[in-house]
């Protein structure tokens, strides 16, 4: 997977950041907070936390995400959705998608819900 320099990458938080465990915030998933600080730092990437959760615990996974030093670029939302086509959607426009339910995203699988497998992301971004 090739991903450009100052990409935008839009992230679920559920089951790709933390393990399920809605509507708290669940254990870290291994890896995760390491390689979204990665795709900051070496590839400048802009961040969407792009979850259903909204109010206060949209509010809990910002501060989660703050505390762990990763900044967002946006929630739930492109700041500068791209093209005047763009610009009034509810679809967040981005440039790629790592969620636990987008079909192709290594998973690590339990006995409950799965959730991503951030090692294989790390492997295929930055071979």
């Amino acid at each position: 997977m090739k991903i450009r320099d100052e990409s935008v990458i839009a992230i679920d938080f559920d089951g790709t950041i933390v393990k399920h465990n809605y509507p708290e915030i669940g254990d870290p998933v291994p890896d995760a907070l390491r390689v979204i600080q990665r795709l900051q730092r070496e590839k400048r990437c802009r961040i969407i936390l792009l979850t259903v959760r909204g109010g206060r615990l949209l509010r809990d996974a910002i501060g989660y995400l703050k505390k762990n030093q990763i900044e967002l670029y946006g929630a739930n939302e492109n700041p500068r959705q791209p093209g005047s086509e763009f610009r009034h959607s509810k679809k967040v426009w981005y440039d790629h998608l790592i969620d636990d339910a987008a079909i192709g995203t290594p998973l690590i699988e339990t006995e409950s819900k799965p959730y991503v497998d951030w090692a294989e992301v790390e492997r295929l971004i930055f071979k």
